[in-house]
């Protein structure tokens, strides 16, 4: 396998610099790129493909435990290597199938026998047959963790997306499931496959969307699945929009 390519994510501009320097002495490490936050690692990871995210658990804003999970879901997802000095986040970090979870600053060997493990997950996951079959355009895989059990639900399936709070739940036709991620990402993240915002606590697809009526009020529902979700006035002129341009009928009175 190639040397790696790798990427760290920290709010704390002297950490990120040392890290990133001791990544760069390393001889198994080929590019090192530095972000100092989940959205700035976000904006990066769409224009380039990296093989570890190296990531600080406790940020303001997206912290790194949710912009793992939003990880996991890309195309080409990275392996996560949590550094931190809050050890309470290392449960978390291995639900999210972390490779590794290293105190900071990590010792030298430490590091390097990350990378070991990096190298030989991604080398695993190069010769392994793939556990799913290629999503279509703008479709991916979601994992959901049910009872122990890790299911993978199709985002093409998803109907709808409810906030709550730090966490979404995701609305299929056999149920819903809820996972680690503000709605605010994922609607930056589903955008292109159809997922609208329609309200600050609703996500949409488009293509479920039975009808759509209008109070007396002016005040715009959508009906999905047999369930009516309100539709925000500051959101509504572009949902209108959007349903014109697939060929639906806007709005039923």
């Amino acid at each position: 396998m190639t040397a790696l390519r790798c990427l760290v994510v920290d709010d704390q501009p002297a950490t990120l610099d040392q890290l990133a320097r001791m990544l760069r002495a390393q001889p198994s490490v080929a590019r090192v790129n530095t972000t100092a936050g989940s959205t700035g690692a976000l904006r990066m990871l769409h224009d380039m493909d990296v093989d570890v995210a190296f990531i600080e658990a406790r940020m303001p804003g997206m912290d790194g435990v949710e912009l793992a999970w939003l990880l996991k879901r890309f195309r080409a997802a990275p392996a996560v290597v949590f550094v931190t000095r809050h050890a309470a986040h290392a449960a978390e970090a291995f639900d999210v199938g972390a490779v590794d979870y290293l105190s900071k600053p990590p010792p030298e060997h430490r590091l390097t026998e990350t990378l070991r493990r990096v190298v030989a997950v991604r080398h695993a996951e190069r010769i392994a047959p793939p556990a799913v079959p290629p999503a279509p355009d703008n479709d991916e895989v979601i994992p959901v963790v049910l009872g122990g059990t890790t299911k993978l639900v199709w985002l093409s399936t998803v109907r709808w997306v409810e906030a709550r709070g730090d966490y979404a739940r995701l609305h299929t036709a056999d149920g819903s499931h809820l996972i680690r991620a503000r709605l605010a990402a994922l609607a930056d993240c589903w955008q292109a496959a159809g997922l609208v915002r329609i309200h600050r606590s609703y996500l949409v697809q488009l293509g479920y969307i039975t009808a759509v009526r209008e109070a007396e009020n002016g005040q715009l529902t959508v009906v999905v699945g047999g369930r009516q979700l309100p539709v925000a006035r500051r959101m509504a002129p572009a949902l209108r929009d959007q349903l014109l341009d697939a060929g639906r009928s806007p709005v039923d009175r």
